[in-house]
């Protein structure tokens, strides 16, 4: 199969964020690319304290721009299926690089479509799946092996799930899955954790109201497409 397993690290979480670090596996090769670039902005303390790549470690790293690395990962989007967690932001990262991601399959939406969890972030689904993997957190190289590992179980799942045949009926539906919004029960964060969305939604629906406003206002490729889906259904929109 035509898999390319993606992440990268960035210099933050804005709109215009850039990419210090790039990991990528093709699935049909075995090849694999770990590499270090020197963005043309400085990486943010917040950035820094979740991934800790500082601004002195990329200091002498060449630039991803004109690079090699930019070249041979043009040719592989073009025919290649892109698989990645959350898929929507790494690909708004190598927009901001120049480089355009087609055909793309986002496991933490296949994940909320076919596992139960309270949470769905990568690390998490990690632990809760007992997913066999060594490698660092928040680190790209680290979150590859973790991603395939979590893609490689999920595979099965959609196939028994689905009645499925061949790997490419499985990946289509994946494809599919990737593309529907899934309703929310709970919440995982703020005031009302633990709670669920049908019970605020007629306790405080001005909650509900203000999620929506501050979710939606948000770059696109930083907006919980589940998130506003369930805001919507709640709100009536």
């Amino acid at each position: 199969m035509k898999i390319l397993f993606l992440d990268t690290e960035t210099t933050d979480l804005d709109p215009g964020t850039r990419m210090i670090q790039l990991a990528y596996k093709n699935r049909l090769t075995g090849d694999i690319v770990n590499e270090y670039f020197k963005p043309p902005k400085e990486i943010s303390i917040g950035a820094m304290s979740i991934h800790h790549v500082t601004n002195e470690m990329v200091e002498n790293k060449p630039a991803f721009e004109g690079s090699q690395f930019k070249k041979d990962l043009e040719v592989l989007l073009k025919s290649y299926t892109l698989v990645a967690h959350n898929a929507l932001f790494d690909i708004g990262v190598l927009q901001n690089e120049g480089l355009k991601a087609g055909n793309y399959i986002d496991t933490l939406r296949v994940a909320r479509h076919v596992v139960e969890s309270p949470e769905y972030k990568l690390q998490y689904l990690r632990y809760l799946l007992k997913l066999n993997v060594e490698g660092l957190a928040h680190d790209a190289w680290g979150d590859i092996l973790v991603l395939e590992a979590l893609f490689e179980h999920l595979f099965p799942i959609v196939k028994d799930k689905f009645l499925l045949i061949t790997d490419e009926e499985v990946l289509t539906k994946m494809k599919e899955l990737t593309a529907i919004p899934v309703p929310l029960i709970n919440f995982t964060f703020g005031k009302y954790n633990g709670k669920t969305f049908k019970e605020i939604s007629k306790m405080d629906k001005g909650y509900l109201e203000w999620l929506y406003n501050s979710e939606s206002g948000k770059p696109e490729e930083e907006q919980n497409e589940d998130m506003i889906f369930t805001l919507k259904f709640y709100l009536g929109k």
